[in-house]
């Protein structure tokens, strides 16, 4: 998609028209030494060559560049790569990488069986051509942006249209866009729209996408229950939420650390992250309609007159209360209930953000970050560490801010967003990052273990046009990648690198929580595989409910077979968390979470053994082992290992689940399936 305005910055000065403030106005004595700006991560990417590796068995390891930079780390510890995973092993860790699902015994058989020289290469294709991809990696982006669908405190309101965001972003992975238009639209999204609009472009689906995408902006709590707190402080934390997302997600700084002083590692000045903050000075959030005035005002009447009644209801309540005796109580409380449910829900609207002019906020270094003590007034400007030395800030009511900051961010020599979302990618798919603190790329972070290849990637990421895709399949075909994740005991790496920094065997990975939810559905035949639209909340235990300050707000979907439907639909909800997810290590979404821990304790054992979902999951399992085994017991237990791990059951397993189902029911043979390490560890 190509927009009609392009903001680029040319020796220090905005192209375009933009205005900028006099050189004057900016304190250009606090500009940043040389020493400050040699950090490793706010240098130019540097060419980097594969790696020509000495020894010929070394050279034929190398199926990918990948491999050469691996192997090259490799040999400074004497360390000997793992022997190659077997096919069952490759295509289960595949299909969970790629798609977040298990492999059907039919495609495990189908690439097992497959003798092509281009097997794997195929089966890579088709997977990352699969729909599921990209619920699988929106699951992933939705985790670093903090994407929940109300707004957490006490409240905890309700956002209605925020699964539109979730929907753009799976559809954006699957079309593979170009990570420079992706993150161009979450932080200018409506200014873009705006454009086409201006340009007399028709193209309402586009500029649909591209107000849903800067919900971005939106997707942060914001505390409504405000009581005595003045709209000021309200309005702070709502920019500084917004600027804390923005360093963290798209350029893996801990930016948020400059709010009330200098930062006290990473060279950031106060005045810069206020400047960045600017950039935002007039954001504020909108529901853009999809319905016509028509239907806006028919809705608004309605809503006026069930409030007025609930109003009504509600005073005559109180006064009633204000009574130690009050007959009507009861029917007063019904009635009001009954009213409440009058109220119609919010028409149908793209959850966004708009730039409100007279709205704008001043944007003050604010002394120890507190919004009553404002110090200097300060415009738009990217981090000062990162500009030219001679940019001056942007005047205060610059037509396109962010889009001016989304140009900077994706210039080409930008040394942050490329390496951050490469880096995110190797994360994702090893479960430990070149930089292993995903989300901190300052001093405070850790040194890239691979600084060569990480700005390799980088390099090949912009050279393929920002897409995804492409560094997927240099990761996915590599040797690195295809090594088995169990090694000899004699192998020097269990000494030299015990913390596999040089990738010298495949990581063994548990499932994330969603991805053991969806494959619990999937091996009991019960995996709804609808695709988006409004976000579904299953059922809950009521004491969890009852624990919310408003439990009308939780209503189980009506129709039972949408409860099924892939974890990425459930509704996220701050203030209530599926109990499942949460002991499997589902964030709370309150900020940008980088890499989920993956924890091991007993509540995970107890909620597998005694859970209601495992439990009733169980029931659909062992009815679907009876309907296609029958009632031989051999065919049943290899069915069952076939589903869940892939494989068939060893001699030792077959006899073992063979006693088991002497005196236990089939039921409790599958319970026992989903509990089995092979089913919830990737290999």
């Amino acid at each position: 998609m190509m927009y009609p305005l392009r903001v680029r910055f040319l020796n220090g000065a905005a192209l375009l028209g933009l205005v900028v403030c006099c050189a004057a106005s900016v304190a250009w004595g606090q500009e940043y030494t040389p020493e400050e700006r040699s950090h490793w991560s706010l240098k130019p990417r540097a060419e980097r060559p594969v790696p020509q590796l000495e020894s010929e068995e070394d050279r034929r390891w190398v199926r990918t560049p990948v491999d050469a930079f691996i192997r090259e780390k490799q040999r400074q510890l004497n360390l000997q790569p793992a022997p190659p995973a077997d096919r069952r092993t490759l295509v289960r860790r595949l299909y969970f990488d790629l798609l977040g699902l298990p492999p059907t015994p039919d495609e495990v058989a189908a690439f097992v069986n497959d003798d092509r020289q281009d097997a794997y290469e195929q089966l890579v294709e088709r997977l990352l051509a699969n729909p599921h991809y990209g619920e699988r990696w929106a699951q992933h982006w939705l985790d670093v942006v903090r994407f929940a669908e109300t707004e957490g405190f006490e409240y905890d309101h309700h956002r209605p249209d925020a699964w539109r965001y979730r929907d753009y972003v799976i559809q954006s992975l699957n079309e593979d866009k170009p990570y420079n238009q992706f993150l161009r639209e979450q932080l200018a999204g409506d200014e873009l729209a705006r454009q086409m609009k201006e340009a007399g472009q028709t193209d309402l689906a586009a500029q649909h996408q591209a107000y849903v995408a800067a919900g971005f902006l939106r997707l942060g709590a914001v505390r409504r229950n405000a009581g005595n707190q003045a709209v000021a402080a309200s309005r702070n934390e709502v920019l500084t939420e917004m600027t804390d997302s923005i360093g963290a997600a798209f350029l893996g700084l801990t930016v948020g650390c400059a709010r009330c002083h200098d930062h006290m590692f990473d060279p950031i000045r106060q005045r810069d992250y206020y400047r960045l903050q600017a950039f935002l000075a007039a954001t504020f959030e909108h529901d853009e309609p999809l319905t016509t005035p028509a239907e806006q005002a028919a809705w608004e009447a309605e809503k006026k007159r069930a409030q007025a009644e609930f109003d009504a209801l509600k005073a005559k309540l109180i006064a009633c209360n204000n009574l130690p005796n009050c007959p009507e109580e009861a029917a007063l409380r019904d009635s009001l209930k009954q009213a409440e449910a009058k109220i119609p829900p919010p028409l149908a609207s793209l959850f966004t953000v708009q730039n409100a002019g007279p709205q704008r906020t001043a944007i003050h270094v604010l002394k120890r970050g507190e919004w009553e003590q404002k110090g200097a007034l300060v415009g738009p400007r990217p981090l000062g560490v990162l500009a030219p030395r001679e940019m001056p800030e942007l005047a205060a009511d610059a037509p396109f801010p962010r889009t001016v900051l989304a140009d900077w961010l994706t210039q080409p020599d930008h040394p942050l967003t490329a390496r951050v979302m490469v880096n995110r990618l190797w994360l994702f798919h090893f479960g430990q990052g070149l930089v292993g603190t995903a989300n901190d790329f300052g001093l405070n972070g850790d040194r890239p273990t691979h600084p060569e290849l990480l700005d390799y990637l980088a390099t090949h990421f912009l050279e393929h046009g920002w897409k995804f895709k492409p560094v997927h399949r240099l990761i996915v075909l590599s040797n690195t990648y295809r090594q088995s994740s169990t090694t000899a005991v004699e192998n020097s790496g269990h000494q030299q690198d015990p913390h596999n920094s040089r990738l010298w065997h495949f990581p063994r990975r548990r499932l994330d929580a969603e991805s053991l939810r969806d494959a619990l559905l999937s091996i009991s035949g019960q995996l709804n595989t609808k695709a988006g639209g409004p976000s579904i909340m299953v059922p809950v235990e009521e004491d969890l409910v009852k624990l919310l300050y408003k439990p009308a707000q939780w209503q189980a979907h009506a129709d039972a077979a949408e409860h099924d439907r892939r974890s990425i639909y459930l509704i996220v909800k701050r203030n209530l968390r599926l109990p499942f997810l949460e002991v499997f290590d589902q964030p709370d979404r309150q900020t940008s979470c980088a890499a989920r821990q993956a924890t091991t304790h007993a509540p995970q054992a107890l909620e597998l053994l005694n859970g209601t979902l495992s439990n009733h999951l169980a029931d659909s399992f062992a009815q679907r082992l009876q309907r296609e085994a029958g009632d031989d017991r051999p065919r049943q237990i290899s069915l069952a290992f076939q589903l869940a791990v892939g494989r068939d059951p060893s001699p030792a397993e077959l006899k073992l689940c063979g006693d088991f189902l002497q005196t236990q029911p089939l039921r409790e043979f599958a319970l026992a399936v989903f509990n089995l390490n092979s089913f919830l560890y990737v290999d």
